[in-house]
């Protein structure tokens, strides 16, 4: 796709084959992506639909927009997914035969350096999916109190060391506020163990770039909305990258919600708007984790509406 006489370059769908058979596509359903990014998943589930069938797809990347297939029976929708429900509405679809998530942040997101996703380049301290949102990265490095950024390393970083961490961050922009990857690197390159200087600042990332972006509130309501949403006998289909996210889809799936037990009805039926199609998640193929460096950490869940 071209922007500004450039090719967009949108990474190549993981487990794509395992994605649609998931779906089990019927070719006069109605169809939700709700992580349109490249349009790879999208495009795949075009060729399975008859000139009956529907697809709508959501995208808060501005870039996304570049992608676009041109046909008549895709809808793209400008929202984050935390919208799905009074989206569809408003584009009058009330119930879904498949809903297709795949939660990875896209490679080109991570290949633009000015976006400040990757701590490849050295660029402003953002990580904003939908450029118009207010909350950066920048701001939480610099605002937020010793105990929330404890806290926020901690459990969306899954750091170890993320009490020391937070109490280096809060010291180092005492003398000066941390706007940059470059100057964030430099204030905790002391917290930071010898060897494992990528694994540790790619969980530092991860956890601001969660914040900035809701992502896991943003899952919540997705995944509540997406039992609502699918007809019955329709299918969940969804992918996550780490370990936060699957325990969310897991239990949402096993339990009908995020944390607790599983409720029983007055005869011992479970309260779940989902069943679970495969026990485990299905990870990809030696072959396809050999090609593409991003299929080694994605997990696979497919859920049937009860």
């Amino acid at each position: 796709m071209q922007e500004g006489g450039q090719m967009i370059n949108y990474h190549n769908p993981v487990m794509l084959q395992e994605c649609i058979s998931g779906l089990a596509i019927k070719p006069n359903g109605v169809y939700v992506d709700v992580t349109f990014g490249g349009g790879g998943h999208s495009r795949e589930i075009l060729t399975h639909l008859s000139h009956d069938g529907q697809l709508l797809a959501f995208d808060q990347d501005a870039d996304a927009r570049q992608n676009l297939p041109n046909d008549d029976r895709f809808t793209f929708i400008d929202q984050n997914f935390r919208y799905l429900k009074n989206s569809c509405r408003l584009h009058g679809i009330t119930a879904a035969d498949g809903i297709l998530a795949d939660l990875g942040v896209s490679s080109h997101q991570f290949d633009q350096p000015d976006r400040g996703f990757s701590t490849r380049f050295d660029a402003d301290l953002d990580m904003r999916m939908d450029q118009s949102s207010a909350l950066t990265a920048k701001q939480i490095v610099n605002t937020y109190s010793e105990d929330h950024l404890h806290k926020l390393f901690g459990i969306y970083g899954e750091i170890q060391n993320a009490k020391t961490l937070a109490k280096t961050v809060v010291t180092a922009r005492l003398n000066q506020s941390i706007e940059t990857i470059a100057a964030l690197k430099q204030a905790i390159a002391g917290c930071i163990p010898r060897g494992k200087e990528n694994k540790y600042l790619a969980q530092v990332f991860q956890a601001l770039r969660i914040e900035v972006n809701q992502e896991l509130e943003a899952l919540q309501a997705f995944l509540e909305q997406s039992a609502d949403l699918l007809k019955p006998g329709g299918r969940l289909v969804v992918m996550s990258y780490h370990s936060l996210e699957d325990r969310l889809v897991k239990n949402f799936i096993a339990k009908g919600k995020f944390k607790g037990e599983l409720e029983k009805d007055f005869f011992g039926n479970p309260i779940k708007p989902l069943e679970a199609v495969n026990r485990k998640s299905i990870i990809a193929s030696e072959e396809e984790t050999k090609k593409n460096n991003r299929a080694r950490s994605a997990k696979l869940r497919i859920a049937v509406k009860r």
